[in-house]
């Protein structure tokens, strides 16, 4: 088969193509014939044995019949234990996902703080709009749902662009080391949070994988009613914000 993707004569969009993120959780399903496969393992683990053990009764070869129950007892261990390991790994997989989203969830709290500190500096020294800062008290406690993680999100880039216009507006608080300091905090954690949603996302795309792995993990994840995740998305103030003008 040769190349599905041609460089040599492509197809090309010059218009180009926004990308969303499809927040759809997809389940795993399982044929019947799929739902079936560890029944017939075991079925013919216990053939093996059933055969070992009729071999040891009926022919009196005591060695041959040991050796097709242990064959037999082998492949029923060896099934019982990858789907016991499937099981196991997505609960693992799972803590791994819900840590990453507690980082991010810490960072967050830890940004808040530091622009609500960096508000109140400001407003010693000028009249600070207070609208948008309204609402970041409520996120002190942390421990967000992922609706909360979009909303608070938007909110604190709202806060800093406010905060940036004061510094720009008055360039005299840009000498209070305190002021620049909580900025230069507040531009830590957003890289921080930046690299933790990564982290969340190849976490969330490795469960996706995983989940569809055949056979156990697929047959694992669809007996316990797993579904795919959602990773991360950009609220859409943020995406507007990406594609307007920078420079005039």
């Amino acid at each position: 088969m040769g190349n599905q993707l041609d460089e040599m004569n492509p197809v090309t969009m010059d218009e180009g193509r926004n990308i969303n993120v499809i927040a759809k959780q997809i389940p795993v399903t399982l044929t019947g014939t799929e739902n079936m496969i560890p029944t017939i393992m075991y079925a013919v683990g216990l053939v093996f044995a059933l055969i070992g053990l009729f071999t040891m009764v009926f022919g009196g070869e005591a060695g041959g019949g040991l050796v097709f129950i242990a064959i037999g007892a082998i492949i029923c261990f060896i099934v019982y234990k990858k789907l016991k390991d499937a099981s196991a790994y997505f609960s693992g997989l799972e803590q791994k996902i819900n840590a990453y989203a507690s980082e991010i969830d810490n960072y967050l709290e830890q940004r808040v703080i530091i622009l609500n500190n960096a508000r109140d500096l400001v407003e010693k020294s000028i009249n600070l709009d207070k609208e948008v800062f309204i609402d970041l008290a409520k996120y002190r406690s942390g421990n967000f749902s992922p609706a909360d993680r979009q909303k608070l999100d938007g909110d604190l880039r709202a806060a800093e662009r406010s905060l940036n216009v004061a510094l720009e507006s008055y360039p005299d608080l840009r000498s209070q080391a305190t002021i620049m300091d909580a900025m230069q905090q507040n531009s830590y954690l957003q890289r921080e949070i930046t690299a933790s949603r990564s982290a969340y996302n190849d976490a969330v795309y490795q469960w996706n994988r995983e989940i569809f792995v055949f056979p156990f993990n697929k047959i694992v994840a669809a007996r316990e009613g797993r579904t795919t995740r959602i990773p991360y998305i950009a609220s859409k103030e943020v995406k507007e914000a990406a594609r307007g003008q920078f420079f005039k």
